[in-house]
């Protein structure tokens, strides 16, 4: 896996060894930020079930201002903050060592940009995490939240959390739903 594009182009990321995490693939990443790259200058970023860290560091080699990167499993974060220095990203990043739904209470921003969230698939947390999202003072309707699922994934809990949905791009096995905050 590697940084696609911005200040850290080309350069190789570790992934934690095991099956706990699955890295999105360069393939889909160059997909999701040429999506996300209009809304990435200067942007707050929250990565939530951050595994490596690819993702948010993406963002913040392409323009974003910070990111906060939400992972609870040791070699992972073991990984993402090796990441970081190797990237020399480390200044723009805070790393919170604890679970998704704990961390979002500890975010004291006025306004995230782009939340997104790469669940374990099929286990229920984008229901609970929207849950607890709607409610933050920093996430509105100006908040682009990116939720990566399976294709299975039941994602009808969108509207009832007070979400819509503005559009979802479709792969092989999975897919990224964009909403906001209604």
């Amino acid at each position: 896996m590697r940084v696609i594009a911005g200040t850290a182009r080309s350069l190789r990321l570790k992934t934690p060894e095991g099956m706990d995490t699955r890295p999105t693939t360069d393939r889909i990443k160059e997909t999701l930020f040429n999506m996300l790259q209009p809304y990435l200058g200067d942007a707050l970023f929250v990565d939530l079930f951050s595994g490596s860290g690819g993702i948010g560091i993406e963002a913040l080699s392409r323009g974003a201002r910070h990111a906060y990167f939400i992972e609870n499993e040791r070699r992972a974060l073991s990984c993402i903050q090796e990441n970081l220095q190797f990237t020399h990203l480390a200044e723009q990043a805070t790393v919170l060592k604890t679970d998704a739904l704990s961390a979002l209470y500890s975010i004291h921003e006025k306004e995230a940009d782009i939340v997104f969230m790469d669940p374990p698939y099929d286990c229920g947390y984008e229901e609970r995490v929207l849950t607890v999202l709607k409610d933050l003072p920093w996430v509105t309707s100006n908040t682009l939240i990116v939720i990566e699922t399976s294709l299975q994934t039941d994602i009808s809990c969108l509207e009832k959390s007070g979400f819509s949905v503005e559009k979802e791009k479709r792969y092989k096995t999975n897919r990224h739903v964009f909403c906001r905050k209604m």
